[in-house]
């Protein structure tokens, strides 16, 4: 059954896109909605019988079919199935489910609503390929497939009236800008087919041991190139600039981006293919490097925001971040552990957050809101254990238990250090500050805007489920403090290495989840005493000495002043001062010379018959006369 799982959001897909106009308005959910419902089943009860046979390297293959093939490479449609592809279909799927149960009421009133549905079905099987395939050209094929539909989801409101420019702009953005990470992926494929002739994962991570020495000039470049489609698609640093902007989406579009796919494939990319990275370890630790300074980048500008949607998406670039240290100290399990958990409580978030939006008019400036938390209990009670997840409090959140876990390892393990451990625990500082002040700017004081819709059960069920899953689902996965209890890496290290910690690390676990759990309630403090309690100091360094730092870290560090200074204007003075250069006329010439041939011959077909018959006469007597004389 497991080729149903990627196939019925395509059959979802196709139904939809062929004959979703012309449908009723209500079947268009149950056939968008239900088909990845009932992937989602499928993956459960696909995933409850692979447990019972998971040991140590057990995975499972379905071949379909073979595209073509040429010498040793010869790329499969073959679906893979082992611990760490079962993770993500999942997520992928259940996730989803709930982004598409929510968005039946959500889009309800849009016109685009049965192309919206298409959309979502489409995203969600290009994150399926990508995640299940045995081959870097499929996986490749999904990792381009999620790239569309990012591009048509982020702009899906393309004809507003109000936004369209600014959605149109967003959406070129994304599609631009993670080319560039993409471009550098496939430069990596080729390079591995050069020295593997295969793009298998299972044989290139097989063979890659004994062909590559460590940091070998070829191991190194080709997993550069990897890591920079890795970037480009998870925002990371230096590609992260498009994720903010591509807010200008639907809620629940920002939703499946950040929670359940698009973002978390450059993750998977560095996961699946850990074994290279072993071999360049120099490249992992740039990895951990880039995680680290994005993370932190991240937690500082969300702290600057005023839109809701702009708070979660520098949240979303800072958390992929902490993954990608995980990844990068070779923590792997803790990486895909916060992924899971991540998913949950992110999903939960843009989900509120859109609830809370379409009940005040789209209003997303969370300095207009406030006062919600009678109004909206379900929403105001859900957001708060979302938050509470990213802001790991301790003990009573899943986000404690996976996060904490990465700070812990960046520390302990033989490839972390004491730097990459207090720039993370800096930055879980920043996410526990910037996202209570979140909650307190829309929830608490005044009511500033008057709700004018209240959430029906589409979209409360999504909430409910992902606010439980956000304070119970770390359980799975216990810091070694409480009794061993290690349920969830158990799973994963039959597929991915464990850790490796130092024999005697400096600090014990104990006392720095400790350190971190006090941080993240003194974050919550000091939101509250900023943003409640006192909040005018705050605002006149805002609007007095600090405006400076304030319209910095607003701008996301101001990263697209500085790539429109080095690339955007040179690029685009190049472009006027050789727009008239002999390159141009040549092929102008070829215009005007088809122009020119087209006026001339088209003065023969001028409709007249007797014209017709005397170009033939013309033409027979042409011919014999050669025949006679040839």
């Amino acid at each position: 059954m497991l080729w149903l799982i990627p196939a019925l959001p395509l059959v979802g897909f196709l139904i939809l896109a062929l004959f979703g106009t012309s449908m009723p308005r209500k079947m268009v959910p149950v056939i968008g909605a239900g088909l990845v419902g009932i992937a989602a089943l499928l993956t459960i009860i696909i995933g409850i019988d692979f447990i019972g046979k998971n040991t140590p390297g057990y995975f499972f293959e379905q071949h379909l079919w073979t595209w073509f093939s040429i010498g040793k490479f010869h790329p499969e449609m073959t679906l893979h199935f082992d611990s760490l592809s079962m993770t993500f279909t999942f997520v992928i799927t259940f996730v989803g489910f709930l982004i598409h149960l929510y968005s039946a009421e959500f889009m309800k009133d849009d016109a685009g609503y049965s192309r919206f549905f298409a959309y979502m079905n489409l995203f969600t099987f290009s994150m399926l390929l990508l995640v299940l395939a045995n081959d870097l050209l499929l996986l490749y094929l999904g990792w381009e497939g999620v790239g569309l539909c990012s591009f048509l989801l982020i702009g899906f409101w393309y004809n507003d009236k109000k936004d369209a420019e600014k959605n149109a702009y967003a959406a070129r953005k994304s599609f631009l800008i993670t080319r560039i990470g993409d471009t550098a992926m496939i430069i990596g494929l080729f390079l591995l087919v050069k020295d593997f002739g295969t793009l298998n994962i299972r044989e290139i991570l097989t063979e890659a041991p004994s062909q590559w020495t460590t940091n070998s000039y070829e191991a190194v470049l080709a997993t550069l190139l990897l890591l920079g489609g890795a970037c480009g698609k998870s925002a990371q640093l230096p590609l992260q600039t498009w994720l903010p902007d591509a807010m200008a989406g639907p809620s629940p579009v920002s939703a499946m981006i950040h929670a359940a796919t698009m973002v978390t494939a450059g993750v998977y990319l560095l996961a699946r293919t850990h074994v290279l990275y072993e071999i360049a370890p120099s490249v992992q630790l740039i990895v951990a490097i880039i995680g680290t300074a994005t993370l932190f980048i991240g937690s500082c500008a969300a702290l600057a925001q005023n839109d809701i949607k702009r708070v979660l998406a520098y949240s979303t670039i800072s958390q992929i971040g902490y993954m990608f240290l995980a990844i990068g100290v070779g923590a792997y399990s803790a990486a895909i552990f916060h992924f899971v958990i991540h998913a949950f409580f992110k999903a939960l978030l843009f989900l509120a957050a859109g609830a809370v939006i379409l009940a005040l008019h789209h209003e997303h400036n969370m300095f207009k809101m406030g006062g919600l938390r009678k109004k909206m209990p379900v929403v105001f009670w859900t957001f708060l254990f979302g938050s509470a997840a990213l802001s790991s409090i301790p003990l009573i959140t899943a986000g404690f238990y996976s996060k904490d876990a990465i700070m812990w390892f960046a520390f302990a393990s033989v490839k972390g250090s004491t730097w990459l451990w207090i720039v993370s625990i800096i930055a879980a500082f920043l996410t526990s500050l910037y996202t209570f002040r979140m909650v307190f700017l829309t929830f608490f004081g005044e009511e500033k805007t008057k709700p004018s819709y209240k959430p029906g059960a589409a979209i409360k069920i999504p909430l409910v489920v992902l606010g439980i899953l956000s304070l119970i689902a770390g359980f799975i996965e216990l810091p070694h403090n409480f009794g061993h209890f290690t349920l969830f890496s158990d799973f994963l290290n039959t597929t991915l290495p464990a850790v490796v910690l130092l024999p005697n690390p400096a600090a014990g676990e104990f006392a720095l989840q400790a350190t971190a759990g006090i941080l993240a309630l003194i974050g919550v403090y000091l939101a509250w005493q900023f943003y409640i309690k006192k909040p005018q100091p705050l605002q006149q360094f805002k609007y007095g000495s600090g405006s400076g730092l304030f319209r910095f870290l607003n701008e996301g560090w101001m990263f697209d002043r500085l790539y429109d200074f080095l690339f955007v204007k040179p690029l685009v003075w190049l472009s006027k001062i050789d727009e008239r250069d002999f390159v141009d006329r040549i092929y102008g010439g070829i215009g005007h010379l088809n122009l020119m041939m087209n006026a001339a011959f088209s003065k023969s077909q001028n409709g007249k018959l007797r014209h017709y018959l005397l170009g033939l006469g013309i033409g027979a007597f042409i011919i014999l006369t050669l025949i006679l004389v040839l």
